[in-house]
């Protein structure tokens, strides 16, 4: 059943307290992800098998009430398996039909694109276009998306056999770049119960969870992030930490602009979700990490060296001075 409209603050509360009856621990990740919902972008989540990154995905759909879909990708998968494609149908008196339009799972609101990295190049850039414009081009026909729409990508680490990297332009879509990690032995026992409580095999339970929220109020809860207040100081320092990554020693690719807007986006999420209609500067900060992993490359040096992107970009964070407002 749909709940009342709250603020933002409380729908965040209510929405992660929910999930956490299907997700255990990694709050988190759950909260970030919640946060990318709120600033209207997209996910990509990275971790090894076994972890939970299509339960969450499954939890947030049931959750909400939005339609969803999952394509599970794999080598031989066509781009039109993913956007749809144009047939002709025959008339109805066996005479030449009319082109008829087979919308692909796409056309939905929430879209979870399991094992992302398991399909070639050409058919993960089928999302571009609908990740960066919410719509689809088939034979000149161009269909919008229903809103509010968001991809949960997930995938594994890309030195598992039989992976694909994503482009650059594809991983420049998604807002964030969320990293899942073995949970603690008090979660992991958690889970084990609950996974092995009453029931055969080893899914995880979901009927305790119930749609709360349904499109209307997400998408006022998304028009309410975008009336948060940025002031120009924040905006100049989410670009300094931007431009800082093309210049650090250790990264060969820095972020370019879409990670400053990212890093905005971030913020003014996390701000309305604290009950405050403006962003500070430690709203920036705290998403470095999320908002720029995807958006930069290690060195050959650095590589050689054993360091991580996210370490370096701990570096960039602490280096680049923040504003005093």
């Amino acid at each position: 059943m749909t709940a009342e409209p709250t603020s933002p603050a409380e729908t965040l509360a209510t929405l992660q307290a929910h999930l956490g009856r299907a997700f255990v621990g990694q709050t988190e990740l759950v909260a970030q992800t919640l946060v990318a919902l709120a600033a209207s972008g997209h996910v990509l989540i990275e971790g090894v098998p076994g972890l939970g990154k299509t339960l969450l995905v499954r939890a947030l759909a049931r959750t909400l009430q939005l339609a969803h879909a999952r394509v599970q990708f794999t080598p031989d998968m066509m781009p039109s398996d993913i956007t749809g494609h144009v047939v002709l149908a025959p008339g109805s008196d066996g005479g030449v039909g009319n082109l008829v339009v087979r919308q692909g799972p796409v056309f939905t609101q929430l879209l979870l694109a399991d094992e992302i990295n398991r399909a070639p190049a050409k058919t993960q850039s089928a999302l571009l276009e609908v990740m960066q414009e919410q719509q689809v081009t088939l034979e000149g026909r161009t269909l919008a998306l229903p809103r509010p729409f968001m991809v949960l990508a997930t995938q594994n680490p890309l030195d598992t056999e039989g992976t694909y990297p994503l482009p650059e332009a594809q991983l420049d879509r998604f807002l964030f770049k969320l990293v899942i990690g073995y949970p603690s032995a008090a979660d992991e026992v958690a889970v084990v119960a609950r996974a092995t409580l009453a029931q055969a095999g080893d899914r995880l339970p979901l009927d305790d969870l119930q749609a709360l929220f349904d499109a209307p109020l997400l998408l006022a809860l998304q028009a309410a992030v975008a009336q948060v207040r940025v002031d120009e100081r924040v905006l100049d320092y989410a670009v300094r930490l931007a431009r800082a990554t093309r210049d650090w020693n250790g990264l060969a690719v820095g972020a370019g602009s879409r990670g400053a807007i990212a890093l905005v986006r971030a913020a003014r999420a996390a701000a309305c979700f604290d009950g405050r209609d403006f962003a500070t500067p430690d709203d920036v900060k705290r998403f470095v990490l999320p908002a720029l992993r995807h958006r930069v490359m290690l060195s050959p040096d650095a590589q050689l060296d054993g360091r991580s992107i996210d370490a370096l970009l701990g570096e960039v964070a602490d280096s680049v001075e923040a504003p005093r407002l």
